[in-house]
C-alpha cells in the first residue's frame, strides 16, 4: 500500500504507475480517494474544533465557579454536555470514510522501480543473464513423475485415493532427496548469516491483507472454515506478521531471516493441476529468506539475495537464469522481481523455480512495521526471496543429473544429507 500523501501531492505519478501497469480502470480510484480524503480531513477538522471548543467552555466554567457565578456556569454545562455527542457522530463518519479509503488504497498498485521494464504480460519478461550450461544430452530425458515411479520413489495413484488431483507420496530415496535439499538450503542460509525460524503455517486475515492483493489472496489461500485462519502459500507470509507492529532501533537493522514451511495453495485458474507430476501441486515445502531493512538499502540486499540464488542452484548443479519481470506482470505490491528460473533438459526451456522480490515500503505499511533512528519513526523496506521450493526443486534435480540408464546423480553438496549416498538408483 503506497502513502496516501503521495496521492495528495502528487496523483499523477501514482495516475502514471498505473498506467506502466496496464490497469487503467484503477485510475479514477486515486480521484475516488482524493474525494473521500477530503471529506475526512473536513470531519477530522470538525471534531478537532469541538473539542477545542469543548476545552475552551470547560475552562469558562472553572473561571465562573471560582467567580461563584453558578447560572452562567449552568448554561455552559448545558452546553458542553451536547458537544460528546457531536463528537462521536463525526468519529463514526470518519471511521466509514477510512475504511473506504483503505478498501481503495489497497487495490492501488505500489510504485515500480524505474529500472523495470514496461510491458503488458510475461512475454514482455527480460532474461538478464544465464548460469550455467543448459545442456541436453543427446539419450532420452524421462518425464519426472514417471522416472519418480520406476525409482520407487512416487506414489501417484494412492494421493488421488486420500487426497485427489496435486498430492503425492514421496518414497525412498526420492522422499530422502526432497528432505536433503531442504535441509542444505537450511544449513546454506544459515551460514550466509540468516537466523533460522520455523513459522506458523496459519495466520489470520490482518497478516493476510499485509502481506498481499486480495487478488492473490483468492487465487491461492485456502481458508479455515469456522476460523479466522489461512493456510500459507509462502513461508515469507507468516515470518513477515511475526514482525507486526514492531518499531526496530538502527542496531537490530538489518533484519535477516530464513525460513522453512510447508506451503498450501489452491493454484485456483492454474493450467497443469491435473498434470501427471509435481510441477504445480497444492501442497509443497519451502526454504524462503526475508529481509527487513533501511530504505536506502533495499536493492543492495535485492542484488545480495539474488546472488545468493544464483550461488544456491550452481551448487546443485542446475543450469539457471534470471528473468525480469515487466510492469504488467509485476504483482501489485512489489516495486521489483526477479524470477529464478531452471533450465529443463527434457522440455528445452527453463521454468520457474524462486522469485526474488523488493516490497520497498508496501508491506510494511500496511503491518506497522517500522525503525526508529533517534529522530522519529519511519517505514522499514521488506524483501523476500525463495531459497528452494520443492518438490519442484526435484524436477529441475532430476533432469540436470539423470543418466542414461535411468539413474540420478546426486550433487556433491547433498552427499551428507544422504548418508553418502552419490547416485539414486533402481
Amino acid at each position: 500500500m503506497i502513502d496516501i500523501r503521495l496521492i495528495r501531492e502528487n496523483p499523477n505519478i501514482v495516475k502514471e504507475n498505473i498506467k506502466k501497469k496496464f490497469q487503467n480502470e484503477k485510475i479514477p480510484l486515486v480521484d475516488k480517494v482524493l474525494e473521500l480524503d477530503e471529506k475526512w480531513r473536513k470531519e477530522k477538522k470538525k471534531a478537532d474544533d469541538l473539542r477545542h471548543k469543548r476545552n475552551k467552555i470547560s475552562e469558562e466554567i472553572n473561571q465562573l465557579m471560582k467567580k461563584g457565578d453558578k447560572t452562567k456556569a449552568k448554561t455552559l454545562i448545558k452546553k458542553a454536555k451536547v458537544i460528546p455527542g457531536k463528537i462521536e457522530a463525526i468519529e463514526k463518519k470518519s471511521e466509514k470514510l477510512e475504511v473506504q479509503i483503505k478498501k481503495i488504497m489497497l487495490t492501488i498498485p505500489n510504485i515500480i522501480h524505474e529500472s523495470v521494464p514496461i510491458g503488458e504480460g510475461e512475454e514482455k519478461n527480460i532474461e538478464l543473464e544465464k548460469i550455467g550450461k543448459p545442456n541436453v544430452p543427446k539419450y532420452e530425458i524421462f518425464n519426472h513423475a514417471e522416472l519418480f515411479e520406476k525409482l520407487g520413489g512416487i506414489d501417484l495413484e494412492s494421493s488421488r485415493k486420500t487426497s485427489g488431483q496435486g498430492f503425492y507420496f514421496l518414497k525412498g530415496d526420492i522422499a530422502r532427496l526432497h528432505s536433503a535439499v531442504l535441509s542444505y538450503a537450511r544449513d546454506f542460509m544459515i551460514n550466509g548469516g540468516f537466523e533460522y525460524v520455523i513459522p506458523p503455517v496459519m495466520i489470520r486475515k490482518e497478516v493476510v491483507d499485509g502481506v498481499m492483493s486480495f487478488e492473490e489472496m483468492d487465487s491461492m489461500m485456502y481458508k479455515i472454515e469456522g476460523e479466522d485462519l489461512y493456510l500459507i502459500g509462502t513461508s515469507e507470509h507468516s515470518v513477515l506478521g511475526m514482525f507486526k507492529d514492531k518499531t526496530f532501533t538502527k542496531k537490530d537493522i538489518p533484519q535477516k531471516v530464513t525460513s522453512y514451511s510447508p506451503c498450501f495453495r489452491k493454484e485456483k485458474g492454474a493450467h497443469g493441476i491435473e498434470e501427471k507430476g509435481l510441477f504445480r501441486v497444492h501442497q509443497f515445502e519451502k526454504q524462503e529468506m526475508v529481509v527487513i531493512c533501511e530504505p536506502e538499502n533495499s536493492y543492495e540486499y535485492y542484488e545480495k539475495m539474488l546472488s545468493l540464488s544464483v550461488s544456491f542452484f550452481k551448487s546443485l548443479n542446475i543450469p539457471i537464469r534470471k528473468l525480469e519481470i515487466c510492469s504488467g506482470d509485476l504483482a501489485d505490491l512489489k516495486a521489483k522481481s526477479c524470477d529464478i528460473e531452471a533450465w529443463s533438459p527434457r522440455q528445452k526451456k527453463y521454468f520457474e523455480v524462486g522469485s526474488c522480490s523488493n516490497l520497498t515500503d508496501a508491506q510494511s505499511r500496511r503491518l506497522n512495521i517500522k525503525i526508529n533512528a533517534g529522530k522519529g519513526n519511519y517505514l522499514a523496506h521488506a524483501l523476500n526471496n525463495t531459497v528452494v521450493a520443492s518438490p519442484r526443486v526435484l524436477i529441475a534435480l532430476a533432469e540436470n543429473n539423470q543418466n542414461k540408464d535411468g539413474t540420478i546423480n546426486i550433487p556433491e553438496v547433498l552427499h551428507p544429507y544422504m548418508g553418502g549416498k552419490k547416485v539414486i538408483g533402481k
